[in-house]
């Protein structure tokens, strides 16, 4: 932390994490106007997974159940999860994923303000790893290229993977696997006129950062997130697009690595999670250019179109680093204490 003086804040863990939730909601409604009832069937099995693992760990640990679930972390960590995992999933992957998150990502190291990773970044991708083909052919297609699932329909898919649903007809790839796949085969021109990129950026995709956007602007606002780690994860994208994806002939374009996938969110409610990421200034920023570089340096030469989640997870190993070697200055001393190595001399 900061050294001192402090100045008191009234803003509660419970009331942080509802602010979260509350800016979330713009970008989750875009996402089922767009993209149809998976996301919303999708998001209540995550929820209620969530929050009764935790409640089971939190009993067998013999901790206070409902004053705990009361901070709505485990709500908070469900929604991230419901947002980035494709709504068409199996049930069973919903399940496993939320059990991850809680128990592997969250009470395994003691609970919240504990865990060095992001718990929902640690399902994300363990599900990526372990289910690639489900998690990267189970994207909905946008309005205008399908029509968007009802709860209906959305739920005989999930629950009872119902094979008179032409599934087909309902999903497909991103925008970002779309153009990666297709670069360097086709001229830009002609990957630009496939019906998935719309008229703007991505079909849909574009309106849904944009809404996560303004959902990140409501937490700085509010003072719940600082501006270093968004802009630096943004910035840091952006400098490696412009070095080495300068040619959209043969490489993603910077505004498709923008609008097109879940850096918006990633870099405003992933990103930003105050117990996984470092908490001096120059530490954030340090953090947040990393996440941008790793970002681009797996979408362009790794094989994930999209790579928030490792990103994330791999400058979270950094976090304690950055926050030891960014010490600024405290008060009454010529100069900050960024010592790697500090040996006590009685």
């Amino acid at each position: 932390m900061k050294s001192s003086p402090y100045s008191r804040d009234g803003m509660k863990t419970p009331t942080v994490m509802r602010w979260v939730l509350a800016a979330l909601l713009p970008g989750y409604l875009t996402q089922i106007y767009f993209f149809g009832w998976g996301y919303g069937v999708s998001m209540l099995l995550l929820l209620l997974t969530a929050v009764l693992v935790e409640a089971g760990v939190l009993a067998i640990r013999k901790r206070p159940v409902l004053e705990t679930l009361k901070d709505s972390s485990a709500l908070v960590t469900a929604a991230l999860l419901a947002i980035a995992l494709p709504p068409f999933l199996p049930w069973w992957m919903y399940v496993m994923a939320g059990s991850v998150a809680v128990l592997f990502g969250k009470q395994l190291y003691g609970g919240l303000g504990f865990n060095p990773f992001n718990p929902a970044m640690i399902a994300y991708a363990l599900l990526l790893v372990s289910y690639p083909v489900a998690m990267s052919t189970s994207w909905a297609l946008p309005l205008g290229l399908a029509e968007p699932a009802d709860i209906l329909t959305a739920s005989r898919i999930i629950f009872l993977g119902d094979p008179l649903v032409q599934l087909d007809a309902l999903s497909g790839a991103t925008p970002l696997d779309t153009y990666k796949s297709l670069a360097g085969v086709e001229l830009s021109d002609g990957i630009w006129q496939k019906p998935i990129f719309g008229e703007h950026v991505a079909l849909g995709w574009e309106w849904v950062a944009m809404a996560f956007g303004v959902g990140g602007g409501l937490l700085l606002l509010k003072r719940i997130i600082t501006w270093h780690i968004p802009v630096c994860v943004i910035l840091g994208l952006s400098v490696m697009a412009m070095l080495f994806g300068w040619d959209p002939d043969r490489s993603v374009p910077i505004h498709l690595h923008w609008l097109g996938g879940s850096l918006i969110v990633g870099a405003f409610f992933i990103a930003t999670d105050p117990v996984s990421a470092p908490t001096t200034t120059l530490g954030k920023c340090w953090f947040g250019i990393g996440i941008g570089v790793l970002v681009y340096v797996i979408r362009a030469w790794g094989n994930y179109p999209d790579a928030v989640a490792f990103a994330v997870l791999l400058m979270n190993f950094t976090a304690p680093l950055l926050d030891q070697i960014t010490q600024p200055k405290t008060f009454g001393h010529q100069k900050p204490n960024r010592t790697l190595i500090k040996v006590q001399v009685k």
